[in-house]
């Protein structure tokens, strides 16, 4: 399997690890870091919330809070692409309900 890494190359490329074992080194690493940017973004957030609400925030206060939101909105994004990606891949069987769960399920309605 071949997963999006929380982080980039030093000239910006992403970084992808390829391996099977989800316990791996790199893996919990990965997944450390992501936990830790998910949550730094929550806190960012309800910091932008208090920042708005003063009418006396300063338009650097406000400049230095949209680049930091930027940045925890690409965490977010890469993190939500890679673990998008290791999802499998839905059974066409399970995905899609047969006829007869059509059927129940618009008798249903119709009522």
């Amino acid at each position: 399997m071949v997963r999006l890494l929380p982080w980039a190359t030093p000239d910006g490329k992403p970084c992808f690890l390829t391996s099977d074992d989800a316990d791996s080194y790199v893996n919990k690493v990965a997944d450390n870091i992501e936990s830790i940017q998910l949550a730094m973004g929550s806190d960012l957030l309800d910091h932008a919330a208090d920042l708005l609400a003063d009418r006396k925030a300063t338009p650097d206060q406000l400049h230095f809070l949209l680049a930091r939101m930027t940045e925890a909105l690409s965490d977010a994004l890469r993190v939500a692409e890679s673990r998008g990606d290791r999802l499998p891949e839905p059974d066409e069987e399970r995905a899609l309900p047969n006829d007869r769960e059509r059927e129940n399920n618009a008798s249903l309605t119709d009522r």
